[in-house]
């Protein structure tokens, strides 16, 4: 299990530890603000109250021994430029940093961020792409105009096998995963003989535009 080291509790921050610590991986968390250290510390391996600025203060934590690093600070952004910096200076492996902007997120690449996230964005994205059709039950962008979706069967599918629907071919989408609601059963790359029923919830990846006419059907 590999090991995290959050710098700021922002609300993002804050979740993204206990999520972490849910799912089995140990944590530090640090933020300069005692009062948010000592919410998040039921939850976390270890947090402490700290000024990521300070490079020293950053070496004496040992986040070189983490294997990823995620800066939550987003604004003000000099603040967050500056711990990108100092962490790729002390050699962290991995840093994820959270930005506001385009120009943040080149400013953090060419500092040696391994990848950037727009959380505020790419949530607002998500919730409106599956508000827009009730059919949708959730959408995942993979970027580069390509995306998996989970939605309910589109009616004229139903009582039809995959080999007769021939997806991939049709609508260029392949329905990777789906999943019977009665029974809570989960079918992984179905066969052609799989029968669709209205029970179903298909989770399928391809081009966005590819998907959007699917979920028109």
């Amino acid at each position: 299990m590999r090991s995290f080291a959050v710098i700021g509790l922002s609300s993002f921050g804050y979740h993204l530890c206990k999520h972490l610590t849910e799912l089995g991986a140990p944590v530090l968390a640090i933020d300069v603000d005692e009062e948010k250290i000592d919410d998040i510390r039921p939850f976390v391996q270890k947090a402490v109250v700290a000024d990521a600025k300070d490079k020293d203060v950053l070496r004496s934590l040992g986040l070189e021994d983490f294997d990823v690093a995620v800066v939550t600070v987003g604004e003000p952004i000099e603040v967050s430029i500056l711990i990108t910096l100092y962490l790729r200076e002390i050699g962290v492996k991995e840093i994820i940093a959270k930005v506001i902007s385009e120009d943040h997120a080149k400013i953090l690449d060419k500092l040696g961020a391994s990848s950037v996230v727009f959380p505020e964005r790419d949530m607002a994205k998500r919730i409106a792409y599956t508000l827009r059709r009730s059919i949708l039950l959730d959408y995942v962008s993979l970027g580069e105009g390509y995306g998996i979706v989970e939605m309910g069967a589109p009616s004229e599918w139903l009582g039809k096998p995959l080999a007769a629907l021939d997806v991939r071919r049709r609508y260029n989408v392949q329905i990777i995963v789906i999943k019977d609601v009665l029974s809570d059963s989960v079918v992984i790359i179905p066969s052609g003989d799989h029968v669709i029923k209205d029970s179903d919830v298909l989770v399928m990846v391809g081009r966005e535009e590819d998907l959007e006419k699917v979920e028109k059907l």
